[in-house]
């Protein structure tokens, strides 16, 4: 076995302690997307399926299955676990390819989207990888299934500053048990969370104050001239 296997096996005996304490590495993604979505997923257990959800399930399902195989000089690694205990989070590897340097591939059904979740959650995994083998990683990849080919991804120091504030986010937004309110856009719509969030009613509240608000303004401004 190669030794950064060696090594990373050895790092993969995780005590019950550490994992207790770790936050899900996936929920990075969720929160980089919509923090309201992470918090009904991950603070109010909440689920509801969508297409698009059960065909990035499908897919997880084939990447995941657990086992190596050797293809000329690269070792591919499927369903690896992860730790960091410095951001405290915890978390699965799709596949990491090492040639001999670690290389994650993290699988996506559909496209690459307009915001940085894909990357974030990716970038994460990276930084697991590199605590874990005392290693630096350069880039990664991730694959999407509708244009079924790999977006690499290099780990500047602008994405790590981001995956890292939002790991500390996350730890903040689950100790204090807080649902951040709904901030509609048009990801909402392709959002499996949409009947539950109802981001739609919310903005509707959000609007009354605002109007509110400017009467009162509108009243006070009448009544000074």
């Amino acid at each position: 076995m190669d030794c950064n296997l060696k090594r990373l096996t050895a790092s993969s005996c995780l005590a019950d302690a550490e994992l207790d304490s770790a936050l899900p590495l996936s929920g990075l993604q969720h929160l980089a997307f919509c923090p309201r979505q992470w918090a009904l997923i991950h603070l109010e257990q909440a689920w509801s399926e969508n297409h698009l959800t059960a065909e990035g399930r499908l897919l997880h399902e084939a990447a995941d299955l657990p086992g190596q195989t050797r293809r000329a000089s690269v070792r591919t690694v499927r369903g690896l676990a992860l730790l960091s205990r410095r951001l405290r989070l915890a978390g699965r590897a799709d596949i990491v390819e090492f040639r001999p340097d670690p290389f994650p591939v993290e699988y996506k059904h559909g496209k690459s989207k307009p915001t940085d979740c894909d990357l974030v959650q990716l970038c994460a995994q990276a930084l697991c990888l590199e605590e874990m083998l005392d290693c630096q990683i350069a880039q990664g990849a991730i694959f999407y299934g509708a244009p079924r080919r790999r977006l690499e991804v290099a780990f500047t120091p602008q994405l790590r500053q981001r995956t890292e504030e939002l790991a500390v986010e996350m730890h903040r937004l689950y100790a204090a048990g807080e649902t951040p309110a709904a901030q509609p856009a048009s990801h909402c719509h392709s959002c499996s969370l949409e009947n539950i969030c109802l981001p739609t009613a919310t903005s509707g509240a959000q609007v009354a104050a605002r109007w509110r608000a400017l009467q009162i303004r509108s009243l006070q401004s009448g009544l000074e001239t």
